[in-house]
């Protein structure tokens, strides 16, 4: 049986399911951000920075969402128990990309705009196999995005729950981690509060 080497396909997985409490409810998915949806953004930010598929995770308002943002080429799923917090989108996100074509899931949030492609590149570089984790670094704290190899789906599904998303099982794998610093490339603000719309222009 001979094993033809093929370039690793790291899907990207947008989280672009939240309400925006905070913000009076508007979708954060749907927030302008140099005149187009945030969720523009990202998405361009995933495929620029080398992922493919691209699979989005809708929630709140979804689909005026579909309506309003130009998400063609990517995969959209609507996660219906988007209130219950991000673990739930994720799950849902990783659960899409099925079958055993995909060796890894880079996951970006839609919240952060100040995360761009040359982020998103490095992080996907440091894919090894489909044990990898790696994540984003600034200034050495851990932050966005993710990227979770094949072999870490199950078990970070299994605890994806709440607002945690992958959070516990990084902390229990934090020695598995490659860190990538990317300081110098983006700024991992997050939209959360009407405050922190002044940066978006």
């Amino acid at each position: 049986m001979t094993h033809t080497h093929h370039a690793p396909v790291v899907a990207g997985v947008l989280l672009a399911a939240g309400g925006g409490r905070r913000l009076g409810g508007r979708p954060k998915a749907l927030l302008e951000h140099r005149g187009r949806p945030l969720v523009e953004h990202a998405v361009r930010a995933l495929r620029n920075g080398g992922c493919g598929p691209v699979h989005v995770v809708l929630g709140a308002a979804a689909d005026e969402v579909r309506a309003r943002a130009d998400l063609s080429g990517c995969s959209v799923t609507v996660n219906p128990s988007w209130e219950e917090g991000m673990g739930s989108s994720l799950r849902a996100g990783l659960g899409a990309l099925g079958g055993p074509d995909v060796d890894a899931a880079l996951v970006l949030l839609v919240d952060q705009p100040g995360i761009g492609a040359e982020a998103v590149a490095r992080v996907r570089s440091a894919y090894r196999s489909r044990e990898t984790l790696a994540a984003a670094a600034y200034d050495g704290e851990r932050g966005h995005p993710v990227l979770f190899g094949a072999g870490h789906w199950a078990d970070i599904s299994a605890g994806a729950t709440g607002d945690q998303g992958a959070r516990a099982y990084l902390r229990a794998h934090r020695d598995a981690i490659t860190l990538v610093e990317c300081s110098d490339v983006a700024q991992p603000y997050d939209i959360d509060t009407t405050e922190d719309l002044a940066r978006l222009d």
